[in-house]
């Protein structure tokens, strides 16, 4: 199983499940278009490498590490 947080900067994946089941941190990432069959490209990494810049569903995201170990991609 391959992980949001596991992607190298210009690599693209679409989401297969948001884990986190009843947990305020997976309705905030659903909240923000981190769905299941949403197509994103991880842009690029902090230079310490956290956070991590997401591009999907035509704008820009930024989320912790820790917040996308929680996104299971293909």
């Amino acid at each position: 199983m391959k992980t949001l947080d596991l992607l190298n900067s210009g690599e693209s994946a679409v989401v297969k499940a948001v884990r986190g089941e009843n947990t305020p941190l997976r309705r905030r990432l659903l909240d923000m278009g981190i769905t299941k069959g949403t197509e994103l490209t991880l842009v690029r990494t902090a230079p310490l490498g956290d956070p991590i810049e997401l591009k999907l569903r035509g704008y820009a995201l930024t989320i912790r590490k820790s917040d996308a170990s929680l996104v299971e991609v293909a």
